[in-house]
C-alpha cells in the first residue's frame, strides 16, 4: 500500500525544534544587561560601591564577633548612640568607661575603617571595650560614608565630634587634655587628617576647618593599616586597585579625585609637620598598604623628628598578616599588637 506525500507527513514523527531562538534571546538579554551595567558603572560608582560595601560589611561583622570573645569581664559604663550633631545615626558615638573610674580618664577616640564607603562604630566596639578595661575612656565615632556623603563632609563631622567631646568631657569621663586620635584603614587616614588639621595651621586654612581641639590636647595618635598617600593609591592596579579607586570615586563624588584637591588634601604624608603628635603605626606584612602607605608614613614622621613607635613584620613572616590583622585577636600576632598598643598608651598618657 502506498501513501501520499501529505499522508506520509501527517504520520511521520516530528523532530523537536532546537531552541536556538530561545538561546539567542537569552544571550541577547545577558549582553544587554551587561551593557547596561557597564554603562551605569561608567557613569556612577553606586553599583560597585554597594557590592564592595556588602563584602566589607560581612567581614566587619565576622571580625567584631571574633573580637567579642576576647573582651574581658571588667564592668564598664556604656553610653551608646550619643548624638554629637544632628545628622542622625551618622553623627553618633559610643562611649566606654571603666565603672570603677572616679574621674576623667585619658581618652582614645577611634575612627572606624571601611574604605570610606562602609563600616560603623559597632565594628570597633569590642576593641574599644578591651582598651577601656585597661583604664581608658574609649569613644567610637560614626560619620557619613560615601557615596551618601561626599568628601570633606566626614572631616567636618569628625571635627564636630571632637568639639562635642571637648565640651561634654566631664559627663563623658574624658580628660580633654589627654586625647588619643586613633583609626584603622580609612579611619587611620581620617585620624591622621584630624591630627594634621590640629597641628598644621596652613593645612587647616586650606581645608577651611577651624580645629575643635588645640595641639596640646592631643596626646598621641594610633594609626593601623591606614592610607596617607593618595597618589600611590591611584597607581594601584588589579582587583585591589579597582576596589580602592571605586571607593574613592564614591567618597570623593568625582572619578577624577586623584587630580584635584581631594587626593591632595587627603594625602596627609604631604602635610604633616614636626608638631604631629607622637604616633604608633602598624600594618601586616601581607597587606600591600603596609609597604605602600604605613611604612612610608612612618619614615616621613621620623624624618620630621616626630616620636614614632612602629610595629611592622618582616616580609617573610608567617603567617602573612592581612589588612587590619590587629582585630583578628584569635591570632597571636594580633594579641601582640594589642599589648603593644596598650603599652604605647600607657607610656604617653597619665592616669
Amino acid at each position: 500500500m502506498t501513501t501520499s506525500a501529505h499522508e506520509d507527513e501527517s504520520v511521520r514523527p516530528k523532530r523537536a525544534r532546537r531552541p536556538w531562538h530561545r538561546t539567542k534571546v537569552a544571550v541577547g538579554t545577558v549582553l544587554l544587561v551587561a551593557g547596561v551595567v557597564a554603562v551605569i558603572g561608567a557613569l556612577t560608582p553606586w553599583p560597585s560601591a554597594m557590592l564592595i560595601r556588602a563584602v566589607f560589611t560581612k567581614g566587619g561583622d565576622e571580625t567584631a564577633a571574633e573580637m567579642e570573645k576576647h573582651v574581658p569581664d571588667t564592668k564598664l559604663t556604656e553610653q551608646l548612640d550619643v548624638a554629637y550633631a544632628d545628622g542622625g545615626a551618622d553623627t553618633t558615638m559610643d562611649v566606654f568607661t571603666p565603672a570603677s573610674a572616679s574621674g576623667p580618664l585619658p581618652t582614645v577616640v577611634w575612627i572606624h575603617g571601611g574604605a570610606w564607603i562602609s563600616g560603623e562604630k559597632e565594628n570597633v566596639d569590642p576593641y574599644l571595650r578591651i582598651l577601656a578595661a585597661e583604664g581608658y575612656t574609649t569613644i567610637g565615632l560614626n560619620y557619613t560614608i560615601g557615596p551618601e556623603g561626599v568628601y570633606p563632609l566626614a572631616v567636618h563631622q569628625l571635627n564636630d565630634a571632637l568639639a562635642y567631646i571637648d565640651e561634654h568631657a566631664a559627663e563623658l569621663g574624658v580628660d580633654p587634655d589627654q586625647i588619643v586620635l586613633a583609626g584603622d584603614s580609612a579611619g587611620g587616614q581620617l585620624a591622621s587628617q584630624m591630627a594634621t588639621l590640629i597641628t598644621n595651621p596652613e593645612y587647616a586654612e586650606i581645608m577651611d576647618v577651624k580645629p575643635a581641639l588645640k595641639a596640646e590636647q592631643v596626646a598621641a595618635t594610633v594609626l593601623n593599616c591606614g592610607v596617607y598617600d593618595l597618589a600611590a593609591l591611584a597607581a594601584l592596579d588589579g582587583v585591589v586597585g579597582w576596589g580602592l579607586k571605586t571607593s574613592m570615586w564614591a567618597y570623593a563624588g568625582t572619578k577624577t579625585w586623584a587630580e584635584g584637591s581631594t587626593g591632595a588634601t587627603m594625602s596627609t604624608i604631604d602635610w604633616v609637620t614636626e608638631d604631629f603628635p607622637t604616633t604608633y603605626i602598624s600594618g601586616g606584612n601581607g597587606d600591600g598598604l603596609t609597604w605602600l602607605q604605613s611604612i612610608p608614613m612612618a619614615k616621613r614622621l621620623e624624618a620630621l623628628g616626630v616620636d614614632v613607635t612602629t610595629l611592622f613584620w618582616p616580609a617573610s613572616h608567617e603567617p602573612e598578616l592581612p589588612h587590619e590583622y590587629q582585630f583578628h585577636l584569635d591570632m597571636p600576632d594580633a594579641r601582640t599588637a594589642l599589648q603593644q598598643t596598650i603599652d604605647f598608651l600607657d607610656a604617653h598618657t597619665t592616669r
